[in-house]
């Protein structure tokens, strides 16, 4: 009979204040859940502190316990968590039911414009934030500056609830964004994007060299602290000894923002299925985790070459899972943000919400935004192009800037 589809996730929430939320997840397993629930539920802000997780390749039992917020939406966390498990009748008798195999129509792109005659401080990320609550993904932005001091700011975003469509959901849109926007907003329009989205996404080619090297390398870093994990901070392990069937990998590193959802998205890039795992957060604010692993086919990791070139990857990613920098062009400042994009196409959920939320606590104007994908050693990267106000950087240093954008993005 198998259980009903509703009853796939279940939230209990934590007896008293500040105790963790439990998500249970009981439904078909499929090649990349893991890392689907876990991009939701960062997406909807929300730290796991611990988690265990096991599958036949038929069916999957998966528990996180999650630090909620007092305004986290459960019910449509729920049903966020519903749609990416797959229905029971749609891989009875499949060992791994595979996403790429799924027929997806890609969402309409919608074009969101609007103009202000001023930019105060702060004011992307009260957007930003407001489409996150609206449920509007964020594709592409484009912020620039007139001679006059009239900002217009372009909008390329997608919804979750393929409504934006209909004038009930525009209007809807436009009434929230004017109220947050109040005396500044000039006009406002939203229509389905056309020629434009293409031309946004071909972002400005320039990149200093030595930053370029620094912000896309693929060897482990070596620097100070403040700039990045040290790389001896991250542990990865692999042994084929402890099961017979299975590869055991062993991972012991610092807690950061998404660090779960890191992890299992490399897996999924790398086509390697979780048949257990547990993990944790210690009093010392490290991350314990245990994998049992497989390949697609059920076989174990034993090629070297794959080995090494698989905990290689997880140290990288669990080092620098964001890079971020912040360089000089003339007169001008800019901040560089690189976001590794999985091979399924999406990158990291909220990332220009956490820069936006940054700059607002350091008090810092922003005076245009890029946003693009470049295809650098082979892999494509989301990178926030960010000019900053020039009489902000009088009063915040550039490394202020880059620490502060770092520890809203890790979650220090």
């Amino acid at each position: 009979m198998g259980i009903l589809y509703e009853d796939s996730v279940v939230i209990t929430h934590g007896e008293k204040s500040g105790d963790p939320h439990v998500i249970t997840v009981n439904c078909p397993d499929k090649t990349g859940l893991g890392s689907d629930l876990c991009r939701i539920v960062l997406l909807f802000g929300l730290s796991i502190s611990r988690g265990d997780f096991s599958t036949d390749g038929k069916w999957c039992y998966i528990v996180f316990w999650v630090v909620g917020k007092p305004s986290t939406r459960w019910p449509l966390l729920k049903k966020r968590l519903l749609e990416v498990c797959p229905s029971h009748f749609s891989t009875t008798g499949i060992r791994f039911y595979q996403q790429d195999k799924e027929i997806q129509k890609p969402p309409d792109v919608f074009l969101l414009k609007f103009w202000c005659s001023s930019h105060p401080k702060g004011l992307l990320h009260d957007v930003s934030e407001l489409l996150c609550e609206l449920e509007l993904t964020i594709r592409r932005v484009k912020v620039s500056t007139a001679p006059d001091g009239k900002m217009m700011d372009l909008f390329f975003i997608t919804d979750t609830r393929e409504l934006l469509r209909t004038r009930k959901r525009q209007e809807e849109t436009m009434h929230r964004l004017k109220a947050i926007l109040a005396d500044v907003l000039m006009s406002c329009e939203i229509e389905l994007a056309g020629p434009e989205f293409t031309a946004c996404s071909q972002v400005s080619p320039y990149l200093p060299s030595s930053i370029a090297e620094e912000l896309f390398s693929l060897e482990l870093p070596f620097g100070p602290p403040n700039r990045h994990l040290p790389s001896n901070s991250v542990v990865v392990d692999m042994d084929n000894a402890i099961s017979r069937s299975h590869t055991v990998l062993q991972l012991l590193c610092l807690d950061h923002k998404g660090l779960v959802y890191d992890i299992m998205r490399t897996l999924k890039d790398y086509s390697i299925q979780v048949s257990y795992g547990r993990f944790y957060i210690n009093s010392k604010g490290k991350c314990d985790v245990e994998l049992f692993t497989m390949q697609s086919d059920g076989s174990k990791i034993v090629d070297s070459n794959k080995q090494n070139a698989l905990c290689s990857r997880l140290r990288m990613e669990l080092t620098r899972p964001l890079r971020v920098a912040v360089v000089s062009r003339g007169p001008d400042t800019e901040l560089l943000v690189a976001n590794p994009v999985e091979l399924s196409g999406r990158g990291r959920p909220l990332v220009f919400h956490d820069i936006t939320l940054a700059l607002k606590h350091l008090n810092t104007s922003i005076f245009s935004v890029e946003i693009g994908r470049h295809m650098i050693h082979d892999r494509e990267w989301e990178v926030y192009r960010i000019l900053l106000d020039e009489g902000d950087i009088v009063s915040v240093q550039q490394t202020k800037i880059e620490e502060g954008v770092r520890n809203i993005l890790m979650g220090w």
